[in-house]
């Protein structure tokens, strides 16, 4: 995307210290290696062909690919021998590009030894020349990687009253790094979260004329935890692309923000039915079913019995029928891959769903809208998201245990977070919309409601901080070492939040620009065979 740094690498400072032009970094310590880069964006350009499409490759194309992830692998050990913070950044850029499944064994022992080394606080106390970009970068790569460090190890760089030291206010790449981390905060750190709204700020209203502004406003809008990775330009989309109300690629995009290695082409097509469903429904409750119609219908999905439908419509009986066939066969297939049935918890998730997409319509038919609590707890159902992550929790096979499903079964935080984070990101930005406002309420319209008097920015800034604080629970699930789920789940998780700007990204009073995002995908050099061919069965 040439305006979005949700699928553009950000050209972060530290990539400058790879790029053909050799740099000296703020320690002085000479970090240039021109090849490394281009080793790595070589692997981008072919991997994609190597994964999926190996039957189309030749035995040179396979060799290459081993010999320049080999090449690319070398390098990044051996600047993390030289100077362990280089490691670091390798480990930023390799993730930034999206590639970070190829050197899953490297990062975890390049992480492992930072760790090691900082031991304790008194590293930071002791080494007065760290600069405040490597210590925010190392915040944020140890956490990210599960490490047990907290918010002591910015204290160098804070005043008495806990904020930032003036010293470093004109520390550009400082700022950006501290705005970095100050993402992957969690509850009760307040400090780092000060710390970031104060970058932000400073950030924002000084740095307009710098040779960097572009990346800077890119950073404060699009901040790397909370956005998708560089997605490879030859991504497995239709051939002949034209996005206007094609449903099936938007349905598909969201399977690829979650699932984003390529091993997953299986599991991306299997996701994209599920989520097909829920966008089908929600179209049949808000604009096709009545009230009368939909209260069967509901009562049929509770009973999972597809002859309490003998009443209904040929369309919602075929709705029902396909979300039926598509549940059973979704979970004979997990069964015969991971040896578990899913589909009592599958059947539990939709019937909340569809349980509250019938409450929203009654609101509409009431025409009375409840109060803002009342809302948001239905909303974060009605989003799909719970029916989505489920249906990914057993995809994926992993941590399938007695505790994991009893806490499936009750709506876990790590998936109320994520889906919190869609409703009232929806709300926000879709309410710029007119055409987006539905009759059944917004958190923003209930929230108004229930405080007569307050103004539209003032309602907007509360929603503005409720999606930190979902953040901050979400962050906390990810990064807790004692989260009882995956961390492949996990990652889902935090992708799904990371797509949302994507989809509700509403400019100007303008509809989501999603449309852009993904056709600049295809205007990459080469662009010609884009899909296999199963990848052509996505429509129900």
């Amino acid at each position: 995307m040439a305006p979005c740094r949700l699928y553009t690498l950000k050209s972060p400072f530290f990539l400058k210290q790879i790029s053909d032009i050799p740099r000296t970094n703020p320690r002085g310590t000479h970090f240039s290696n021109s090849s490394s880069m281009n080793k790595a964006v070589s692997i981008i350009s072919m991997q994609q062909n190597f994964t999926r499409s190996k039957s189309t490759l030749n035995d040179d194309i396979h060799i290459r690919h081993a010999k320049e992830l080999k090449n690319v692998k070398k390098i990044f050990i051996e600047k993390a021998k030289e100077r362990s913070v280089d490691g670091l950044y390798m480990i930023d850029m390799i993730q930034r590009l999206g590639i970070e499944h190829h050197f899953e064994e490297e990062i975890q022992e390049a992480v492992r030894k930072q760790y090691l080394k900082i031991g304790t606080h008194s590293y930071y106390n002791i080494d007065h020349n760290l600069q405040l970009s490597e210590v925010a970068l190392q915040f944020r790569l140890l956490r990210q990687q599960l490490c047990d460090i907290d918010t002591g190890v910015f204290g160098n760089f804070m005043d008495k009253k806990g904020r930032l030291r003036q010293k470093f206010w004109g520390d550009t790449e400082g700022l950006i790094e501290l705005f970095e981390a100050s993402q992957l905060s969690i509850e009760g750190e307040d400090d780092l979260h000060e710390a970031g709204n104060f970058t932000y700020h400073l950030l924002n209203s000084r740095f307009h004329d710098h040779h960097e502004a572009n990346v800077i406003a890119n950073t404060l809008k699009y901040p790397i935890h909370k956005s998708l990775p560089r997605w490879w330009k030859e991504l497995g989309l239709a051939k002949d692309f034209k996005l206007a109300r094609d449903e099936p690629i938007k349905w598909y995009m969201w399977s690829m923000a979650c699932l984003t290695d390529p091993v997953f082409s299986e599991e991306r097509i299997e996701l994209t039915k599920p989520l097909s469903l829920v966008y089908i429904i929600d179209d049949i409750f808000d604009v096709y079913g009545s009230l009368d119609e939909l209260t069967v219908f509901v009562d049929a999905v509770n009973r999972w019995d597809l002859g309490a439908t003998e009443q209904l419509p040929d369309y919602l009986k075929a709705c029902f029928k396909a979300l039926y066939d598509i549940t059973n066969e979704f979970s004979i297939r997990v069964q015969n891959k991971h040896g578990w049935n899913p589909i009592k918890t599958l059947i539990k998730s939709w019937i909340r769903l569809c349980n509250a997409f019938l409450e929203e319509a009654k609101w509409l038919s009431s025409g009375k809208l409840p109060n803002r609590e009342e809302y948001l707890e239905n909303g974060i159902v009605s989003t799909g998201v719970e029916v989505c992550l489920v249906h990914a929790f057993f995809m994926l096979g992993e941590g399938i245990t007695n505790e994991t499903l009893v806490l499936m079964d009750g709506f876990p935080p790590l998936v109320s977070s994520t889906s919190t984070i869609l409703r009232l990101c929806h709300d926000l930005e879709g309410a710029k919309d007119n055409d987006q406002v539905g009759k059944d309420g917004s958190y923003l319209t209930c929230y108004m409601n229930d405080h007569p008097g307050v103004s539209e920015e003032t309602a907007r800034e509360h929603i503005k901080h409720k999606i930190s604080d979902a953040w901050k629970c979400l962050n906390k699930e990810c990064f807790t070492p004692t989260n009882p789920f995956p961390s492949s789940f996990a990652k889902v998780c935090l992708n799904a939040a990371r797509m949302v700007p994507i989809m509700y990204s509403y400019e100007n009073c303008s509809r989501s620009r999603l449309k852009e995002h993904v056709k600049s995908l295809l205007y990459g050099d080469g662009i010609r065979e884009m899909i296999l061919q199963k990848d052509q069965s996505l429509v129900l």
